[in-house]
Protein backbone atom coordinates (compact mmCIF):
# COMPACT_ATOMS: atom_id res chain seq x y z
CA UNK A 1 0.00 0.00 0.00
CA UNK A 2 1.59 3.04 -0.92
CA UNK A 3 1.66 5.45 1.51
CA UNK A 4 2.71 9.64 2.20
CA UNK A 5 3.19 10.97 5.35
CA UNK A 6 3.60 14.67 6.03
CA UNK A 7 5.15 16.28 8.76
CA UNK A 8 6.78 19.57 10.00
CA UNK A 9 3.72 22.03 9.59
CA UNK A 10 3.40 24.87 12.32
CA UNK A 11 2.77 28.36 13.17
CA UNK A 12 5.79 30.66 12.04
CA UNK A 13 6.36 33.88 12.23
CA UNK A 14 6.62 35.89 8.98
CA UNK A 15 10.73 35.67 8.13
CA UNK A 16 10.82 32.32 9.65
CA UNK A 17 11.21 28.82 8.32
CA UNK A 18 9.95 25.62 8.54
CA UNK A 19 11.29 21.79 7.12
CA UNK A 20 8.31 19.96 5.89
CA UNK A 21 9.13 15.98 5.53
CA UNK A 22 7.48 13.38 3.44
CA UNK A 23 7.97 9.57 4.61
CA UNK A 24 7.23 7.50 1.48
CA UNK A 25 6.28 3.85 1.72
CA UNK A 26 4.78 1.12 -0.28
CA UNK A 27 6.84 1.88 -3.78
CA UNK A 28 10.16 2.24 -5.32
CA UNK A 29 10.88 5.91 -4.02
CA UNK A 30 14.27 6.49 -5.61
CA UNK A 31 12.26 5.22 -9.19
CA UNK A 32 9.50 8.20 -8.80
CA UNK A 33 9.69 12.10 -8.72
CA UNK A 34 8.01 13.53 -5.86
CA UNK A 35 6.14 16.70 -6.08
CA UNK A 36 4.75 19.31 -3.18
CA UNK A 37 1.64 20.85 -3.69
CA UNK A 38 -0.19 23.24 -1.51
CA UNK A 39 -3.92 25.24 -0.67
CA UNK A 40 -4.19 27.69 0.60
CA UNK A 41 -7.53 28.75 2.85
CA UNK A 42 -10.69 29.09 -0.04
CA UNK A 43 -8.24 29.23 -2.99
CA UNK A 44 -7.49 26.27 -4.89
CA UNK A 45 -4.28 23.95 -5.70
CA UNK A 46 -0.82 25.43 -6.37
CA UNK A 47 2.17 22.92 -7.49
CA UNK A 48 4.78 24.28 -5.22
CA UNK A 49 7.95 22.10 -6.05
CA UNK A 50 9.04 18.70 -7.49
CA UNK A 51 12.28 16.70 -7.25
CA UNK A 52 13.07 13.96 -10.02
CA UNK A 53 13.45 10.69 -8.97
CA UNK A 54 17.55 10.54 -9.02
CA UNK A 55 17.31 14.08 -7.16
CA UNK A 56 19.14 15.66 -10.06
CA UNK A 57 16.85 17.92 -10.99
CA UNK A 58 14.54 20.18 -9.16
CA UNK A 59 11.57 22.48 -10.36
CA UNK A 60 9.98 25.16 -7.61
CA UNK A 61 6.93 27.52 -8.67
CA UNK A 62 7.75 31.47 -9.16
CA UNK A 63 6.15 32.11 -5.85
CA UNK A 64 8.38 30.15 -4.09
CA UNK A 65 11.67 30.29 -6.22
CA UNK A 66 15.02 31.46 -4.17
CA UNK A 67 13.00 30.62 -0.57
CA UNK A 68 12.20 27.36 -1.03
CA UNK A 69 14.47 23.98 -1.46
CA UNK A 70 13.26 20.59 -2.23
CA UNK A 71 15.55 17.60 -2.03
CA UNK A 72 15.37 13.68 -1.46
CA UNK A 73 17.09 10.80 0.96
CA UNK A 74 16.63 7.77 -0.58
CA UNK A 75 18.18 5.74 2.16
CA UNK A 76 15.23 7.31 4.55
CA UNK A 77 12.63 6.99 1.65
CA UNK A 78 11.79 10.69 2.59
CA UNK A 79 11.39 13.84 0.65
CA UNK A 80 12.25 17.33 2.03
CA UNK A 81 10.92 20.54 1.00
CA UNK A 82 13.13 23.56 3.42
CA UNK A 83 11.04 26.71 3.55
CA UNK A 84 12.77 30.22 4.15
CA UNK A 85 11.69 33.60 4.16
CA UNK A 86 7.93 32.31 4.96
CA UNK A 87 5.29 34.88 4.12
CA UNK A 88 1.80 35.03 5.23
CA UNK A 89 0.73 33.82 1.91
CA UNK A 90 2.97 31.02 2.23
CA UNK A 91 0.00 29.99 4.82
CA UNK A 92 -1.62 27.05 3.37
CA UNK A 93 -1.70 22.91 3.63
CA UNK A 94 0.60 21.37 1.93
CA UNK A 95 0.84 18.30 0.41
CA UNK A 96 3.25 15.54 -1.00
CA UNK A 97 2.21 13.73 -3.98
CA UNK A 98 3.54 10.86 -6.10
CA UNK A 99 2.42 7.62 -7.82
CA UNK A 100 -0.69 8.70 -7.64
CA UNK A 101 -1.12 9.44 -3.98
CA UNK A 102 -1.32 11.88 -2.10
CA UNK A 103 -0.66 12.27 1.82
CA UNK A 104 -3.02 13.86 4.34
CA UNK A 105 -1.35 17.20 4.24
CA UNK A 106 0.49 19.42 7.26
CA UNK A 107 -1.15 22.58 7.75
CA UNK A 108 1.82 25.53 7.53
CA UNK A 109 0.08 28.89 8.97
CA UNK A 110 2.28 32.12 8.70
CA UNK A 111 1.58 35.05 11.13
CA UNK A 112 2.50 37.19 13.49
Amino acid sequence: EVQLVESGGGLVQPGGSLRLSCAASGFSFSNYDMIWVRQAPGKGLEWVSAINSGGGRTYYADSVKGRITISNDNAKNTVYLQMNSLKPEDTAMYYCVSVGHWGQGTQVTVSS
